[in-house]
């Protein structure tokens, strides 16, 4: 029996941790397109794929990184506000990984750079973010990994 059922579409997210000359902190992606602002490599889940493999997917498209994710059967958090994306209802599943390899801003992301934990504090609350939903699962991260109390 094939389904007919309408519901969100479902995405992968991924706070990657990363250092690069001696900075440390999460990458961000900037948005080619709409809408823009600021993000967390990510992107549509596809058929086929593991919300884990496609989440290794999106970061290698967007960041050109290597990921291991920390936890693949823990995702920090999903987010599922019909609000999230002005597209449509979207459902996101965002990872914490680490990355190694060369940075570098590819497919859907205009430029991806490291932020060092200070730098994406000073980006909260400012309307920096594509989504709000990325805003609020990097305020999840830092309070999981203790930067906010």
């Amino acid at each position: 029996m094939k389904f007919t059922h309408k519901g969100p579409i479902l995405t992968t997210d991924i706070i990657i941790e990363y250092s690069q000359n001696e900075k440390e902190g999460i990458i961000l992606v900037e948005r080619k397109y709409f809408p823009l602002g600021l993000a967390l490599p990510g992107g549509l889940a596809e058929l086929g794929l593991t919300l884990e493999e496609n989440a290794i997917k999106e970061a290698k498209e967007e960041t050109n990184l290597e990921i291991r994710i920390e936890n693949p059967e823990h995702p920090l958090c999903v987010h599922s506000s019909p609000k999230r994306d002005p597209r449509g209802h979207l459902v996101s599943t965002t990872f914490i990984a680490q990355g190694t390899g060369n940075l570098k801003g590819g497919d859907d992301a205009k430029k991806a750079n490291l932020y060092s934990i200070e730098e994406i504090e000073k980006l909260l609350g400012n309307g920096s973010f594509a989504f709000k939903d990325h805003e609020r699962a990097i305020k999840e991260y830092l309070e999981y990994r203790g930067y906010l109390k």
